[in-house]
């Protein structure tokens, strides 16, 4: 049996009673996220060009919710909108060795999905757990050569989309192998954009989410896919890779739980900057640093942060301030936090941060190259105006399953984001992060959100 044979077997196999308690418990918190991600993005740029294509393009009602607007839907199209809105603000989750945002991904297709077929929390739990195992060894046996130039959110992300849905259609080994072929056969997403401020990156999300879907529903009316599109001499890792593992496909299948492996952000920017973000903070608190004391940082990274940070040199937009690892650090240096009121009132404006921003390189680390991507580890080199060299080390930023976010910080970030779009009130947001928690309960996921 291949790996890929293998993995398939076990999404067919896999039921929700061999779910262990602490797997749900952290897929709710998870899809809580998630769907803080998405409503914090109403109304912002580009949010509304998905919201009008699907009206222009798709059905004029559906049983499937697209969430910044609360209209109805196909599944296609609220996967569309969502996948895009939820991937806008940089608050939705990274899980680390795979390099991959699941939520985005796995959740818009997922319940879009589950509303249309009339499914349950349970069923919507099992599929995104689905979604989020397959995904994450799909984005490890890619390899590091696949995210420096393919944005594994996109890519991958198609496969784990059409994963999560193929689960609530009940697939077995041999559909979800013909799944995993026409899902494979769509991926595309290039970092390119970066260098422009435009924004594909948001695109890439919503064609991951909409085509897992895709895929899925044409798989159970019948469409075949290449067996081996993800091992074979002309599928996926063939051309997008060059370090490729297979076993990471079929890794401690049923035994390790990958899910409960993903880091949740805390701050409001690229994940790559989380790191050195928090060793800088926890070096000016520790030695009371103000920012106009600091003559130069510099950041000790993985070659990752240096391919995606790097492309960066002066932002001209909020959201490529977020994938400038001066801004995020001088955002960090001159207000003590880098969320999305920061970035949307001083990353661009403030002229202290800016002025911290140019003070800021990044260094590639022998150390921390090597350990990544399982863990992505914090190092700061700090000279002061006064002539010390200070140093600090952050092993697990905040957010990480090490040094992750309890349910209240979960519901206090879930609260600032609606707070940041005017999404909810906070009883409207409470009430949401109630019924969010008991999602294994609801019968129906139609009056969810």
């Amino acid at each position: 049996m291949s790996h890929t044979q293998a993995l398939a077997a076990f999404l067919a196999d896999l039921s929700y009673e061999q779910i262990p308690g602490s797997v749900l418990d952290r897929t709710e918190d998870l899809f809580l996220d998630w769907i803080g991600s998405a409503l914090a993005s109403q109304n912002a740029r580009p949010v509304p060009l998905f919201e009008r294509y699907a009206q222009r393009m798709g059905p004029s009602a559906g049983a499937s919710k697209i969430l910044v607007s609360g209209r109805g839907t196909s599944a296609y199209f609220a996967a569309l909108v969502n996948g895009a809105s939820s991937h806008l603000v940089e608050q939705d989750d990274l899980h680390n060795s795979s390099v991959l945002h699941p939520a985005t991904v796995v959740f818009s297709a997922a319940l879009a999905a589950a509303q249309d077929l009339n499914k349950s929390g349970q069923d919507l739990l099992l599929a995104s757990v689905a979604g989020y195992e397959a995904g994450i060894r799909i984005g490890e046996f890619m390899g590091r050569s696949h995210y420096r130039i393919f944005h594994t959110t996109a890519t991958v992300g198609t496969l784990a989309a059409a994963v999560a849905v193929g689960k609530l259609l009940d697939f077995d080994k041999e559909q979800f192998i013909n799944l995993l072929g026409t899902a494979g056969t769509q991926a595309a997403g290039l970092w390119e954009f970066l260098r422009d401020a435009a924004d594909s990156k948001q695109l890439h999300a919503a064609k991951a989410a909409a085509d897992g879907v895709l895929a899925a529903y044409m798989t159970e009316d019948g469409l075949t896919g290449a067996r081996n599109i993800l091992e074979g001499d002309q599928g996926m890792a063939a051309g997008m890779s060059t370090d490729a593992d297979p076993r990471k496909l079929s890794d401690r299948l049923g035994s390790r739980w990958a899910l409960l492996e993903t880091s949740f952000k805390f701050h409001a920017s690229c994940r790559h900057t989380h790191p050195a973000a928090d060793a800088l903070l926890h070096l000016m608190q520790r030695d009371g640093l103000r920012h106009d004391q600091i003559a130069t940082v510099v950041t000790r990274v993985h070659q990752g942060a240096i391919d995606v940070l790097g492309r960066v040199d002066v932002p001209t937009t909020v959201h490529q301030a977020k994938f400038s690892m001066g801004a995020v650090l001088g955002l960090i240096a001159v207000h003590g936090s880098a969320q999305l009121i920061e970035f949307r009132d001083r990353a661009l404006t403030d002229a202290d941060v800016d002025a911290f921003r140019a003070k800021v390189t990044m260094e590639l680390d022998a150390e921390v190259d090597a350990a990544y991507p399982a863990r992505w580890l914090g190092r700061v080199i700090v000279t002061t105006v006064d002539g010390r060299t200070l140093t600090a080390a952050i092993d697990e930023p905040k957010g990480d399953p090490g040094n992750t976010l309890s349910r209240p910080e979960l519901a206090s970030k879930f609260q600032r984001l609606l707070a940041f779009s005017g999404a909810r009130t906070v009883e409207r947001g409470q009430a949401l992060i109630d019924k969010v928690w008991h999602l294994r309960d609801a019968r129906s996921l139609h009056d969810l959100i």
